[in-house]
């Protein structure tokens, strides 16, 4: 079996950070050779770039300009076509609503995250457009929201040639020592310490119509972005199904159990019970297997905590965390961190 990822993104991503850094009169290129990100590299057609190496590229960059912000600069210089096939097809859609719809629906296609993917809910006043929780939140990690949220706003005010103004802007973690930084995103009201990372936008808004748009042209692309994401999705098996359900429900300090992943998956639970066995696994193994793998690429590629990988993998305290790493590998959880330390 592979084992569990935390993620990767595009490299598309690499050039608005570049951009960023290039706003404050410095240059990147140092920076971006010093992770291996060199002209070849991000020229490669569908090259990724870990989730942690990202974040710690993110967290050099602050450190090189100073600006704690720098996530919010990134949103605006931001494009849809960093975002690959999607983000093209986006920029053809006809409207605001059809391109939000395409960011989220083929996100998979431009990166991947094991704690969860953006999503699109609309009713009859409007939509949220959310991004999922990456909590807990440090400063390696804040950046990523606020790029997020910034680069939805500025990409859809692309997509209609015209500012796009949400209603409402909610994100999770409290309010930085540089909130006063957000007014970059408009008029609308920041909420901090929300329970989601979202924005809110009107249905004048989701109308807003795209000049650009190519009925034919975007029928195509949408077609194309189809035949992609059946083609990541077509060979997983159940036991890489549950496992990619695991990451988003592990989170909190409390583990899901079989009930709740065959709601997931639509089966009853002696359904997918009998189907495990005839991979020849169970329900625990698989939860314990993730757990495990993530455990350990999370304390050899991140900086975060025992306590909070704890929180992160449904444990119900750090100790609970230590004892099953020690049965999982024979060494505490930092044991393991300094031999990878000194081996890399």
């Amino acid at each position: 079996m592979k084992p569990v990822r935390l993620g990767d993104l595009s490299v598309g991503f690499v050039h608005t950070l570049a951009d960023a850094i290039s706003s404050h009169g410095l240059d990147p290129q140092p920076l971006l050779l010093q992770y291996g990100l060199d002209p070849v590299r991000l020229a490669e057609a569908g090259a990724r770039l870990s989730i942690p190496r990202y974040m710690r590229l993110g967290h050099a960059a602050i450190q090189l300009t100073g600006d704690p912000s720098l996530g919010l600069r990134m949103g605006q210089s931001s494009r849809l076509s960093q975002a690959g096939l999607a983000g093209v097809t986006a920029a053809q859609a006809p409207n605001v609503r059809e391109a939000a719809r395409t960011l989220t629906r083929f996100e998979a296609l431009y990166g991947s995250n094991y704690r969860g993917q953006s999503s699109f809910h609309e009713d009859a006043e409007g939509a949220w457009l959310r991004f999922y929780s990456i909590s807990p939140y440090n400063a390696y990690n804040r950046f990523v929201v606020d790029s997020i949220i910034a680069g939805w706003l500025h990409q859809l005010s692309s997509l209609a040639q015209q500012p796009v103004q949400a209603q409402r802007i909610e994100i999770e973690f409290e309010a930085p020592d540089y909130s006063e930084q957000y007014s970059v995103l408009g008029d609308s009201p920041v909420h901090f310490g929300a329970e989601a990372n979202q924005l809110r936008l009107s249905q004048t808004t989701l109308a807003l119509r795209n000049p650009e748009h190519c009925p034919s042209t975007w029928q195509l692309l949408l077609q194309l972005c189809e035949r992609e994401l059946e083609q990541l999705t077509r060979t997983r098996s159940l036991r890489e199904r549950i496992t990619r359900l695991l990451g988003p429900m592990l989170n909190g300090g409390r583990e899901p159990d079989l009930e709740e992943v065959a709601a997931r998956l639509k089966l009853p639970t002696w359904t997918l019970r009998r189907k495990l066995a005839d991979e020849g696994t169970q329900f625990r193994a698989i939860l314990n297997d993730t757990r495990r793998d993530l455990a350990m690429t999370y304390i050899r590629d991140t900086e975060l905590a025992f306590g909070e990988i704890a929180y992160l993998l449904g444990f119900a305290s750090a100790q609970a965390f230590q004892r099953a790493f020690r049965r999982w590998n024979n060494q505490t959880p930092g044991e393991f961190r300094r031999s990878q330390r000194q081996s890399a």
